[in-house]
C-alpha cells in the first residue's frame, strides 16, 4: 500500500502555501484571470479551500511514484521535452521512474488516487546505459552538448565509456503550480539518497545533470505590414536574445552549476510557431531545452539558495 512522504527534519508530507493576491493594481479581476488559468480540478479545490478574498489556501501532498501515476507522470515528461517528446518511449521512460519507488516524489492535492500535478526523481544514466530508453536520451543530450559550447564539456561526462556517475534529474510541474513545491522534493530525494547508500544501492553520485527548459523571444513577424514600428526582443549582456525560464528556480540552479545552457530542440518549429505562441504580448516566444550539470557536493547548497529566493520573493 502506497504510504505518505514524511520526513521529521523538513516536516510532514502536508503542506500549506498561501498566495496573496496582487494588492498593487487597481484591475480586481487581474487574479481572477490567473485563477481561470489553473486546472479545473485545482480550481475546485482551491474554491473550496478560499478563505478570504487576499489569501488563497492550497493543501499539497507529497508521494511515492506509484503505478496509477502513470498517465500522468508520461504527460508530465511531454510537456518536460516539448516538441522533443515525440523522440522518445516516454512509456519506458515512465516505466523506469515507477520501478524506482523510494527514490523520487509526486505533489498531489486531492488525495493519493488522483493524477500527480508535479514529481521529482532522479535515474542514474552508468546503472541504466543499456535500458533502449537511456541510450537513446544520453545520446540526444551529447549531440546537443556538442552543439553548445557552453555544454560542449557535458559530452565527456554522458559519454558510454565514461566512469562519471551522473545522476539524471527529471522535474516537472503543471503550470500555475507554485515553484514552492520543488525544494521539499529536493530534499526528500537527498534523504532517500542517503537511505539507498545504506542498502549499498547505486547513488553515489559525481554529478547531477539537471534538464529542463526556458525560452526566448522572437519577433512577430504578424502586421509587418503595418507601419507601426514593431516591438524588438530582448539582447542579453552577452549578445544574442535574452533567456528566460519556465522554472524560475533554474535562475538560482545553475548558479551553482559548472556547466549549464540551452539548446534548440531538435523538433524545433519555424519562428511563424514561435510566433503563435504570443501571450497577450508583441513577441513570439521561442522555447528551448536547457542543461544545468552541478557537482554533486553543491546541489544542497543551490536548493537551499532555492528556498531562500523563494520565501524572499513571496
Amino acid at each position: 500500500m502506497a504510504k505518505r512522504k514524511e520526513s521529521n527534519q523538513h516536516g510532514p508530507s502536508k503542506a500549506k502555501l498561501k498566495r496573496a493576491k496582487d494588492t498593487d493594481t487597481d484591475d480586481d479581476t487581474s487574479s481572477d484571470e490567473v485563477f481561470t488559468q489553473l486546472p479545473l480540478r485545482l480550481r475546485a479545490h482551491l474554491t473550496a479551500e478560499k478563505q478570504d478574498t487576499n489569501t488563497l489556501n492550497v493543501d499539497f501532498e507529497w508521494f511515492d511514484p506509484q503505478t496509477q501515476d502513470f498517465h500522468g507522470l508520461k504527460t508530465l515528461l511531454r510537456q518536460l521535452f516539448d516538441v522533443d517528446a515525440q523522440l522518445f518511449d516516454l512509456s519506458a521512460l515512465t516505466d523506469l521512474i515507477l520501478s524506482q519507488p523510494l527514490l523520487g516524489s509526486t505533489v498531489k492535492v486531492d488525495g493519493n488516487e488522483t493524477d500527480p500535478y508535479a514529481f521529482l526523481t532522479v535515474l542514474n544514466l552508468q546503472e541504466h546505459r543499456d535500458k533502449p530508453v537511456i541510450k537513446h536520451l544520453s545520446n540526444y543530450l551529447m549531440q546537443h552538448c556538442t552543439k553548445s559550447p557552453a555544454l560542449a564539456q557535458l559530452s565527456d561526462l554522458l559519454a558510454p565509456s565514461s566512469k562519471s556517475q551522473v545522476g539524471l534529474i527529471l522535474t516537472e510541474r503543471l503550470i500555475n503550480i507554485p515553484p514552492e513545491v520543488v525544494p521539499p522534493m529536493y530534499n526528500l530525494l537527498f534523504e532517500e539518497i542517503a537511505w539507498a547508500l545504506e542498502d549499498k544501492e547505486p547513488y553515489t553520485f559525481s554529478h547531477y545533470l539537471i534538464v529542463s527548459k526556458s525560452y526566448t523571444e522572437v519577433e512577430s513577424s504578424l502586421g509587418q505590414e503595418d507601419s507601426r514600428p514593431q516591438k524588438k526582443s530582448k539582447k542579453s549582456k552577452k549578445g544574442g536574445s535574452e533567456v528566460f525560464y519556465f522554472h524560475p528556480e533554474d535562475e538560482v540552479l545553475q548558479r551553482y552549476s559548472v556547466r549549464y545552457g540551452s539548446f534548440d530542440y531538435t523538433k524545433q518549429g519555424s519562428e511563424a510557431m514561435s510566433d503563435s505562441k504570443r501571450a497577450f504580448q508583441e513577441l513570439g516566444i521561442r522555447p528551448q531545452g536547457h542543461m544545468m550539470l552541478i557537482e554533486s557536493g553543491k546541489l544542497e547548497q543551490a536548493v537551499k539558495a532555492v528556498s531562500d529566493f523563494l520565501s524572499s520573493s513571496t
